[in-house]
């Protein structure tokens, strides 16, 4: 199993957690959306995966190697996992080639004017590599975002929200470009969303969070028969532990 998330734990208030108990396993190249209404603990997990967070339990391997356990606790920026925020997050005063450099520190000027061309032809922006961020549409500053989280190859991405900046229409073009993006890449991806919509597009597999506990997990097409949101969610056909691939 590539990556392994055991029974992760995480409480802003002692008496209450935010995040309780959350498990799975996912594949290399496995793209998952976790879905969940606000304060469900979908964006608490995204910053426990990143290090911005310390868990109170549980443990984190992608690839055989413990990113965190109760005695291992690696640095967010030694941990090889890129992020996609909800507002990009660019730099202003960089140009679009500069960006998605930025991350490339341990590679030579050939090589990363070589992985910039590259990425920048994976996400359609090719010969927008001069402009500035504010040149650009919502659409494309998202694409530079992607791009500058993919170029240096992570183990894991993670996404938070990546549509929630977009007017509908776009929304539908980029969230079938992001896919094909990442697929193309050999990404494999944690996406948070509270669109049912971004989910079922997207994901390889869903799973639904409420209150900081899973309540179903699935393939799209077995959560698109599911209800939403209620204790009975849990499709009575499959146990959610061989869904979420424990």
């Amino acid at each position: 199993m590539y990556i392994s998330i055991d029974h992760v734990c995480f409480c802003y208030d002692p008496k209450e957690r935010t995040l309780d108990g959350f498990t799975m396993n996912i594949e290399k190249g496995e793209i998952i959306s976790v879905l969940g209404p606000s304060g469900s603990g979908k964006s608490t997990l995204l910053r426990l995966l990143a290090g911005l967070e310390i868990p109170c339990e549980g443990s984190f391997q992608i690839d055989d190697q413990v990113i965190f356990d109760d005695k291992t606790f690696v640095q967010p920026e030694k941990r090889g996992i890129g992020m996609v925020f909800q507002d990009y997050a660019l730099f202003p005063h960089m140009t679009v080639e500069e960006n998605i450099a930025f991350g490339l520190n341990k590679m030579k000027r050939s090589e990363k004017k070589a992985r910039v061309a590259e990425v920048l032809h994976l996400v359609e922006l090719g010969g927008f590599e001069k402009r500035y961020p504010h040149q650009l549409s919502g659409g494309q500053q998202q694409r530079v975002a992607i791009a500058r989280a993919i170029a240096p190859n992570p183990g894991l991405l993670l996404l938070d929200e990546p549509f929630s900046n977009l007017d509908s229409d776009l929304q539908v073009k980029i969230r079938k470009d992001l896919r094909s993006i990442l697929k193309t890449a050999g990404i494999t991806a944690i996406f948070v969303t509270h669109d049912e919509n971004d989910a079922l597009a997207i994901a390889d597999r869903i799973v639904k969070l409420e209150n900081g506990k899973i309540v179903n997990a699935g393939r799209p097409c077995d959560i698109l028969g599911a209800h939403s949101w209620e204790g009975k969610s849990i499709r009575q056909t499959r146990k959610v532990e061989d869904l979420i691939g424990v």
